[in-house]
């Protein structure tokens, strides 16, 4: 068995207030021993100096597009299942060693499963990368967020999307995300901004056709995540159960309120607001994004201000796939600038992600919890931009990237 000793400068628990430190981490195997001021040198144990660094729990992105590529979106969805699969193991590892040991990955536009391959294909050790958490596909209205139809001629008939309009195909689709191994169920209950047709304003499923959905996944106990924009569409998930809401671009201050008392949990991607205001910008937004953006950028910044102002439990998820993965590590960065502070960005990147997932064991350093762990150079609360300097990782006590050592990109 393994084990490592880890000379910590500064110590964020995934749960405190502030940092702690300096500390030492005994992990024997997979899981923390020890955490204390000296934790010993047990015979055979690998000591690691971090002692200049800043030591955390792995982080958690909850919301992520392996198989997708937005700037070339109605091409890709035409490569086979196992070219998804492969590109999304590459994009897990290199997003592995900016600190990410695990994600959530929200959505594949094939017929088949290719998340789920490659999420087995991780658990089983065939390949190295972070943890995976997946839903297969995401089910859609017709002219609603998930219907890409759009995209090609009307003479092709693709099976790229997960469409349907009454609640027994919806509870059909439900049925065999589960059959097929989903850990998620995924859903658009509004339009969206990349897909051509609809509108981040209005919501795509009926009250019946909606609780249709969350209704038959609570049966199969899986929680429900909902791409929504309106401030209706956030209700209307609340209202039926959705565990998190992915985006809720335009929610009111009703909308956090009622988030609040559900415990429901919004995950913002306010990363993905700043990419799209660059390309805005510059020019290279997406034609069928650009009147949508442009309406609605504003009422997007004030919706995120007010989450900030909230108590509702954000959680860390970026929808990379939809700008690059090499971007995703600035969400920190984004949370703070839209007001949240950095240490409730930090929990929201490692405890609060992992309580969203139901993995207890996971965004949180303390005796028995998995050793996942990241260190960076600098204070996360000091600056926040220290996020994106990681430069060690460890998942499951395996060492992964340590300075002068990438075993990711090796």
């Amino acid at each position: 068995m393994s084990m490592f000793v880890l000379i910590c400068g500064k110590v964020f628990d995934g749960l405190s207030d502030a940092l702690s430190g300096p500390a030492e981490i005994l992990i024997e195997g997979n899981r923390i021993k020890r955490i204390e001021r000296s934790a010993g040198r047990p015979p055979g144990a690998q000591v690691i100096d971090l002692s200049d660094r800043t030591v955390c729990p792995g982080f958690i992105d909850t919301h992520v597009h392996l198989t997708m590529d937005a700037s070339n979106l109605a091409l890709q969805t035409l490569q086979s299942s196992a070219a998804k699969a492969l590109a999304g193991l590459s994009l897990a590892r290199e997003y592995m060693s900016y600190g990410f040991t695990t994600l959530r990955d929200l959505g594949s536009v094939d017929p088949e499963f290719p998340t789920i391959d490659l999420r087995n294909a991780l658990n089983s050790g065939l390949v190295e990368g972070p943890r995976l958490f997946v839903a297969a596909h995401i089910i859609s209205a017709s002219a609603g967020h998930g219907d890409l139809r759009g995209f090609y001629a009307s003479r092709w008939n693709l099976p790229v999307s997960a469409i349907a309009d009454d609640p027994g195909s919806i509870r059909a689709l439900v049925r065999r995300e589960h059959t097929f191994g989903s850990d998620w169920i995924k859903t658009t209950n509004t339009g969206g901004y990349f897909s051509p047709g609809d509108d981040p304003a209005q919501v795509t499923w009926f009250d019946d056709e909606m609780e249709a959905l969350t209704s038959t996944a609570r049966q199969l106990r899986m929680p429900v995540a909902v791409h929504t924009g309106a401030a209706e569409g956030c209700k209307q998930a609340i209202r039926c159960g959705a565990r998190s809401l992915e985006h809720a671009y335009l929610i009111d201050a009703e909308g956090i309120e009622m988030a609040e008392r559900a415990g429901a949990y919004i995950v913002p991607t306010m990363q993905m607001t700043q990419e799209d205001l660059h390309q805005m910008q510059a020019g290279t937004l997406p034609c069928q994004a650009v009147w949508k953006f442009r309406r609605d950028n504003e009422s997007i910044l004030a919706s995120q201000r007010l989450l900030a102002g909230s108590r509702v439990k954000v959680a860390y998820g970026t929808d990379c796939g939809m700008f690059p993965f090499s971007h995703g590590i600035l969400e920190f960065q984004a949370m703070v600038k839209a007001g949240l502070s950095p240490i409730r960005a930090l929990k929201a990147g490692t405890s609060v992600a992992a309580e969203l997932l139901g993995r207890s064991d996971l965004g949180v350093l303390a005796t028995d919890k998995l050793a996942d762990i990241v260190a960076m150079p600098g204070d996360p609360l000091t600056d926040i931009a220290a996020t994106a300097k990681v430069d060690f990782v460890m998942k499951d006590g395996v060492i992964y990237r340590a300075p002068h050592y990438d075993a990711l990109r090796n």
